[in-house]
């Protein structure tokens, strides 16, 4: 049986709402005020506060890359997109921007709880994502640097298995970890100071 995900009180939440004067925005600021967050209406941009919001609302019929002070796709909190024309372009826009959940305009009564859930799920799992690659591009990158280190200690003739276990030594002596004594072999590799490493034998 799966664990049920707890549903979030939004209670004290910030919105800000990136869209011109419309009946839209004034539907959306009383329903936001019913579930207990605080909405801000703005256009054309979004002030610099915006990057401390909690979600952001904003109109993908008439939106625009320079409105946001981040680059598409890489907004610091969940997006809600505000949908009126099903234009491919603009939803391809939307999209591309990061669009977490969307309302479709006019905005009623209901839809908007469910949107704010949807989207503060969906930016939690997609934020977590991008933590796992940046962490395993990382670890890619410190195996690459192990590598070229064993292949530098390597060079002078002896097989890479004993390249491997100098740089282990080195590693115990420095009082370092085996990637940061990688590091440190090819930067001494790079300036010629090879006098720090113990005689190969």
């Amino acid at each position: 049986m799966t664990r049920r995900a707890r549903i979030p009180n939004l209670g004290g939440a910030r919105a800000f709402v990136l869209h011109r004067p419309h009946q839209t925005t004034t539907a959306l600021a009383r329903q936001l005020a019913a579930i207990g967050l605080d909405a801000v209406e703005c256009w054309p941009e979004l002030p610099a506060d915006a990057l401390a919001a909690d979600f952001v609302f904003f109109d993908a019929d008439m939106g625009y890359d320079a409105q946001f002070p981040w680059r598409p796709g890489e907004a610091p909190m969940p997006l809600i997109a505000l949908i009126g024309s099903e234009a491919p372009g603009r939803i391809e826009w939307a999209l591309a921007q990061g669009a977490d959940s969307h309302l479709v305009k006019p905005v009623g009564n209901s839809g908007i709880y469910t949107a704010l859930l949807i989207a503060r799920q969906g930016f939690e799992a997609r934020r977590s994502l991008a933590g796992e690659v940046r962490a395993l591009k990382a670890r890619v990158a410190e195996r690459q640097t192990v590598v070229r280190a064993v292949v530098a200690l390597a060079g002078s003739g002896v097989g890479e298995e004993r390249a491997y276990q100098q740089l282990r030594a080195l590693a115990m002596s420095w009082q370092l970890t085996v990637e940061e004594a990688a590091r440190k072999v090819l930067e001494l590799e790079e300036k010629g100071g090879r006098d720090e490493r113990p005689a190969r034998g």
